[in-house]
């Protein structure tokens, strides 16, 4: 099992909408009625299958055997960035890898670009909650959960800090209403602590 080994607190939350909400529910009609929130279709999702990633990459770790491995088409450049396509959801797990080549300025770059991508999401997210998690083959991961009506809402890095840097994250194509998805993104969450929890690197 993964262990959970630091949550930072929240990085930003927007209360002002959240005033505004409560004070519209406490001038509502005389009847006191308040409308019920709308309801959403049930999305049936199959049981959790693993099957360990098929190509050669300088990683590997266990995909859904109802997801495809893509190249990532925004970067023909890079022959180890991917996607794990989930076609029936229209949703994806993003990664991106660089090699480190025993260079600590370079990592620093990386690291830093971890931290812009996810803060890239503020426009949308309500908050961004930072995690340490450490696997159990003993690889430390930055996670973060964005909350809110965001396209990506679970990001995370690693990195054995001289050869290999990793990133991967959760996608819609659009802003995603958190409370229509929240199985599909629970699903998804799962499957990607899977591929974390399995990782490995290639020599």
């Amino acid at each position: 099992m993964i262990r959970w080994l630091k949550s930072s607190p929240t990085v930003f939350i927007f209360i002002l909408p959240a005033a505004f909400f409560l004070a519209a529910c406490g001038s509502g009609g005389q009847d006191g009625y308040i409308p019920k929130p709308k309801g959403y279709q049930r999305i049936e999702l199959p049981p959790h299958a693993y099957t360990r990633l098929p190509d050669k990459h300088p990683y590997t770790f266990q995909i859904s055997k109802y997801a495809r491995v893509l190249p990532d088409s925004f970067a023909p450049n890079e022959p180890d960035w991917i996607f794990i396509d989930y076609p029936k959801n229209k949703a994806n797990i993003q990664l991106t890898y660089k090699k480190v080549n025993n260079n600590p300025k370079l990592l620093k770059e990386y690291i830093e670009d971890s931290y812009k991508l996810a803060a890239k999401h503020q426009i949308h997210a309500t908050a961004i909650q930072e995690q340490i998690l450490v696997t159990p083959n003993g690889k430390t991961v930055t996670f973060f959960r964005l909350l809110g009506d965001v396209p990506s809402p679970y990001q995370f890095y690693t990195t054995d800090s001289t050869r290999h840097f990793l990133r991967g994250a959760i996608y819609f194509p659009v802003a995603n209403k958190g409370d229509s998805l929240a199985p599909v993104i629970d699903y998804l969450k799962a499957d990607l602590l899977e591929l974390i929890n399995t990782l490995s690197w290639r020599n």
